[in-house]
C-alpha cells in the first residue's frame, strides 16, 4: 500500500473534525493543472497540519482524482469541501491562486475524493515524519511496507482500532486496515463511497451521457441505483447507471427495468394503463444500455436481476 502525507489547511480540517458522521470529503486543490497519481483507489491519504502544528491529524481512503468546476464541486459535496458556503470556497480559491475571481467565473479545481475519512482528537495525532520537510507545499509519498512508511502504517492502523468505528460494516477499507494491522502486507480494498462521490463517479464513467438515450445535458442526468440503496446499503459503482432524470424516476418506481441477460430496456405496460400515455417511453423499448468507460464498473448481473424481479412491475 502507498501512503501519501498531504499538507492540509487547518480550517478545512477543523470544520470536518467538528462535524459528526463525515463519510466523504473533497480534498481539493485550487489549480486545475496537473493530476494526482500518487495513490490507487483504496490507498491512504493522511492530513498533515501546517506549521506550527506539524502533526498528522487524520486521513481518508483515496477514491478518485477529478477536475471539476467549483460550482459542481459545491453542488455535489457542499460542506464536505471543508467550507460552510460556496462564497467562502470561492474566496479561498482566489486566496490560494493570488488572483481576484470575477463574479461570473466558475474555475475548474483539482478534486481528490476521499472516502471513509477519519479525524483524530489531538491526543492521537502523529508527529510529522522526520524526513518530511517543512517547506513541502503539497505532500510526500511513502511505501507502507518499509521504513518510515511502515511506521506510519502501524501508527494509523492502531489509531483506527482505538477509534472503534462501530458504524462501519464489514467490507470497508477501514475495517480491512484494522484487521491487517501487524499481519504482513496491508490489505487494500475499495472504500465505501459517499453519495457525492458515487454521483460524480457514475457521471464520469458514463462519459456524462445517459446510458439509455445518450442525453448529454448534465443538469438532467442522475446517478441511479439499480438495487435500491435501502437494500444495498452502499454506493457501489456496479450498482449505478447514469440516467435522464425522468427515466430515473420511472426506473425507481418500477415502470422501467433493464433485462439482465440482454441488457436492454423494458417498459412496463402500467404506464399506458395508469396514465393513458407513454408513447415516448415505449419507443425506447429494447434499447441496449451503454456500458461505462471502465468495464470494471459495468452493472452487475445480480443487481440487474434484483431490479427486474423485485422492483419492476
Amino acid at each position: 500500500m502507498h501512503i501519501y502525507v498531504a499538507v492540509t489547511d487547518s480550517e478545512w480540517f477543523t470544520l470536518h473534525a467538528s462535524t459528526p458522521l463525515v463519510d466523504e470529503v473533497n480534498f481539493w486543490r485550487p489549480s486545475a493543472s496537473g493530476s494526482f497519481k500518487a495513490l490507487e483507489a483504496g490507498e491512504l491519504l493522511l492530513f498533515k497540519l501546517h506549521a506550527p502544528e506539524n502533526y498528522i491529524a487524520g486521513g481518508g481512503f483515496f477514491a478518485r482524482f477529478l477536475q471539476l468546476p467549483v460550482s459542481l464541486a459545491w453542488e455535489v459535496f457542499k460542506e464536505a469541501n471543508g467550507v460552510l458556503k460556496l462564497a467562502a470556497m470561492r474566496e479561498r480559491i482566489a486566496y490560494y491562486r493570488h488572483k481576484v475571481m470575477g463574479a461570473d467565473e466558475d474555475p475548474v479545481i483539482g478534486c481528490i475524493l476521499l472516502a471513509e475519512p477519519f479525524f483524530w482528537s489531538e491526543d492521537l495525532w502523529i508527529p510529522s515524519p522526520s524526513d518530511f520537510k517543512l517547506n513541502t507545499v503539497q505532500g510526500k509519498g511513502y511505501d507502507s511496507e518499509t521504513g518510515v512508511g511502515r511506521d506510519l502504517w502501524l501508527a494509523v492502523s492502531e489509531r483506527l482500532k482505538l477509534a472503534n468505528p462501530q458504524n462501519l460494516q464489514p467490507g470497508t477499507a477501514t475495517i480491512a486496515a484494522i484487521q491487517s494491522s501487524g499481519f504482513g502486507k496491508p490489505q487494500v480494498i475499495l472504500p465505501r463511497l459517499g453519495q457525492g462521490t458515487f454521483r460524480i463517479l457514475v457521471t464520469e464513467v458514463y462519459d456524462k451521457r445517459c446510458a439509455i438515450t445518450g442525453e448529454r445535458t448534465l443538469p438532467v442526468l442522475d446517478a441511479a441505483h439499480i438495487k435500491p440503496y435501502s437494500v444495498a446499503q452502499r454506493h457501489d459503482l456496479q450498482n449505478g447507471l447514469l440516467m435522464r432524470s425522468d427515466l430515473h424516476r420511472l426506473f425507481d418506481q418500477g415502470y422501467l427495468t433493464i433485462e439482465p441477460s440482454e441488457r436492454k430496456l423494458l417498459v412496463s405496460k402500467r404506464i399506458k394503463e395508469e396514465f393513458e400515455n407513454g408513447r415516448d417511453y415505449y419507443a425506447l423499448q429494447g434499447t441496449p444500455i451503454k456500458d461505462p468507460r471502465e468495464l470494471a464498473f459495468r452493472p452487475s448481473q445480480e443487481n440487474l436481476e434484483f431490479h427486474a424481479t423485485h422492483v419492476f412491475r
